[in-house]
């Protein structure tokens, strides 16, 4: 655990990227074949793409992370969950947590998305 400003974080390793061949795992400057690109142009236009593609699939995932929060805290399961072990399993802050699962309900409910709460 790392001290910050007073508060334990705790260092969580990102998930590995499943398109991305086998090999580069065992490369830890591997990424995305951008180490091999020359042109600064090419580069940057490369580098650009991809962060817009983490971006969406950021922002596709935390959608499914609010989806579930809410269907765990719907108070018709039997095996419901409150906002506090939503919140320790995911590692939010149960404020947070209430967020994502309002925003989670307002998913399932359909259209006039809000927008997603940051933490």
């Amino acid at each position: 655990m790392a001290e910050s400003s007073g508060r334990s974080e705790r260092r969580v390793r990102p998930s590995p990227l499943l398109f991305e061949p086998a090999e580069a795992a065992s490369d830890p400057e591997h990424f995305f074949d951008l180490e091999s690109i020359e042109d600064p142009r090419e580069l940057l236009s490369r580098a650009t793409e991809l962060t817009r593609a983490f971006q969406a699939a950021t922002d596709r995932a935390l959608e499914y992370q609010a989806i579930a929060a809410a269907q765990l805290a719907d108070p018709r399961r039997f095996d419901r969950l409150t906002p506090a072990e939503i919140a320790r399993r995911a590692e939010w802050s149960e404020d947070y947590t209430r967020r994502m699962i309002d925003f989670g309900r307002d998913l399932l409910r359909g259209p006039d998305p809000r927008p997603a709460p940051r933490p």
